[in-house]
């Protein structure tokens, strides 16, 4: 399964998408649409508020259709987290030449403008989901947090998705950079519905943008390194691992402090396993390897 590790996209490959025209998307219904080369240039604006996820399909795929099904399956589900755009490769030959997409299905995220894969070839409904959970993380790590819209089937203007009330406040907050403010709302939305997995995920993204905020990365990996044994410094260093998509090293650097510290400190740093595991995702491998060690760590 292919990852992607870098929140600023600087690794080499990264497509700049800027010169390609820019008519009105198509539509295809909910939350996915059906595109051609014509309209990247409106994906990579939109990708700026929210996460693109880009599905390379062929009619002449056998196994195509049950993994493009799951992936439109859970990207509804997710309400607006992302939009999916669906290529013909045999209708749009030269995009995906221009992309080096050599076999089909391919599937890569846009998001800021930015183009990372994902994966290639068919996946259970599990490992897409798990994908799906680290574009959320990488696009909260960049201060990406809105809500694509939900369209409508035949029309070319895009519907208003529906809007969960209840994230109003918080969903305002991220998005004009108050992330304390953030937390606030998602710990009000707590205390009323304390074990909600999207509150849950929610107050735990809006804790780590706002802890980032103070971050000096150069400073935060020389205390790391010359300080082992200081639990606040290796609770940055991991909140900067986790931001940087270096998920399995945050982990492991936790989880061998965990192993070697007090009962108050060993409390400490499980709450923040915990609150990262939110973060990256449930459905993420490197979070249930983590977990089953974490239980072997504490007892």
């Amino acid at each position: 399964m292919g990852t992607m590790t870098d929140p600023n996209f600087s690794r080499p490959g990264a497509v700049d998408l800027s010169s390609l025209a820019a008519p009105t998307l198509p539509t295809a219904g909910g939350y996915v649409v059906e595109v051609g080369e014509p309209d990247f240039q409106d994906l990579a604006s939109l990708s700026t508020k929210h996460p693109v996820i880009v599905e390379f399909h062929s009619a002449r795929d056998t196994s195509g259709p049950a993994l493009s099904q799951a992936l439109a399956e859970l990207v509804n589900a997710g309400a607006g987290r992302y939009l999916l755009a669906r290529v013909d490769v045999d209708a749009e030959p030269r995009l995906a030449q221009a992309l080096q997409v050599s076999a089909v299905p391919t599937v890569v995220a846009l998001i800021g403008g930015q183009l990372a894969p994902l994966f290639q070839g068919t996946r259970s409904r599990e490992e897409i989901a798990a994908v799906l959970d680290q574009v959320a993380q990488l696009a909260v790590a960049n201060g990406i947090t809105g809500r694509a819209t939900a369209v409508a089937t035949g029309e070319q203007e895009a519907a208003e998705a529906p809007v969960d009330p209840r994230f109003e406040a918080a969903d305002a907050a991220l998005q004009a950079g108050d992330y304390a403010l953030a937390v606030g709302e998602f710990d009000t939305l707590l205390a009323a519905t304390p074990h909600d997995p999207e509150v849950v995920a929610g107050r735990a993204q809006a804790g780590l943008l706002q802890r980032s905020t103070e971050f000096d990365p150069a400073a935060v990996v020389a205390a790391a390194s010359a300080r082992p044994d200081d639990v606040a410094a290796q609770l940055n260093a991991a909140d900067l691992e986790v931001i940087q998509g270096a998920t399995e090293q945050a982990f492991d650097r936790l989880l061998q402090l965990a192993a070697e510290v007090g009962p108050d400190e060993k409390e400490i740093i499980r709450l923040r396993i915990l609150e990262l595991f939110e973060v990256v995702g449930r459905t993420d491998a490197t979070v249930l390897k983590a977990r089953r060690r974490l239980s072997t760590v504490l007892f």
